[in-house]
């Protein structure tokens, strides 16, 4: 079986330099958001989209911003935290 892994980046920023900070990291149908080395939100087909909330600062507030505006989807870190690491371990992205 083939998986497909992609990179790209998401945001407005004015310089190439900033856009490691912001990569969205596509596995087979798993896509997760990251705030430099933090992923901070996160798609599945089944179970669908989630985002957490800012625990950091302004910098990745502004990334969660344009990943979603809706500050009313942000779920709080502990309950992120644990969707997240469900989705990876079904995904057999963690062991």
């Amino acid at each position: 079986m083939s998986t497909t892994v992609r990179k790209s980046n998401y945001g407005n920023y004015s310089s190439d330099n900033y856009g490691s900070h912001t990569q969205r990291i596509d596995v087979g149908n798993l896509s997760l958001w990251f705030s430099y080395d933090t992923v901070i939100a996160f798609r599945t087909p089944n179970a669908g989209f989630f985002i957490t909330e800012n625990v950091w600062g302004p910098t990745t507030g502004k990334h969660l911003n344009w990943i979603d505006p809706n500050k009313a989807r942000r779920l709080k870190s502990d309950d992120f935290d644990e969707r997240l690491e469900a989705a990876l371990t079904k995904h057999k992205l963690l062991l």
